[in-house]
């Protein structure tokens, strides 16, 4: 925040106490008034009321300040928010030139024909390699997914051996058993 809207921010708090200053003051001074007309002295509490009056006037005068101080301190807040948007597009058009620098709307056209082409050969490409089977070539493979999906795939049996029993390994042979338990785990793996 700047100097200037501190020093705003330091009057319009001065002026706050002085405020609750006056309303102190004018309520001592009602209490007295009253008191003066207990005691029959009508023209003082008279005098008391008017100075009353007069401080009330101030009273108006300083909230009619502090608001202009706020409004104030507001608008230069306000303001400096403003300056730091205008600052941050002033360096945003900054980098849109840079780039605008370095890459051409006429490098970009470039490059997307470049891309396109690379595109459209690839696709020939591929066609020419969905094409290079012969018609024998697509049957047998068409044959032979329709052989996979019916069954028909002769998979090697499976023995039906029962696996031979396996001694707990004791603590004084726990080395020379691992080899064997690690040799059927690849077996039923298999």
């Amino acid at each position: 925040m700047t100097q200037t809207a501190t020093q705003l921010k330091q009057q319009r708090d001065k002026l706050r106490q002085y405020q609750k200053r006056i309303n102190l003051q004018l309520e001592k001074e009602r209490l007295l008034a009253k008191q003066l007309l207990k005691n029959g002295k009508k023209e003082k509490a008279l005098l008391l009321l008017k100075k009353k009056r007069y401080q009330d006037q101030l009273l108006d005068k300083t909230e009619n300040q502090i608001s202009n101080l706020e409004r104030m301190v507001q608008d230069l807040e306000f303001a400096q928010i403003e300056s730091k948007v205008i600052n941050g597009l002033k360096a945003g058009n900054e980098c849109l030139k840079k780039m605008h620098e370095v890459m051409s709307v006429e490098e970009v056209e470039r490059i997307m024909d470049e891309t396109q082409d690379a595109i459209e050969y690839q696709r020939q490409i591929d066609e020419m390699l969905a094409g290079s089977l012969s018609q024998e070539d697509e049957d047998a493979v068409l044959a032979e997914l329709e052989a996979i999906t019916q069954g028909d795939v002769q998979l090697p049996e499976v023995p039906s051996d029962e696996l031979p029993e396996v001694p707990e390994a004791t603590e004084e042979e726990p080395e020379r058993e691992r080899p064997r338990k690690k040799a059927q785990r690849e077996l039923l793996a298999a």
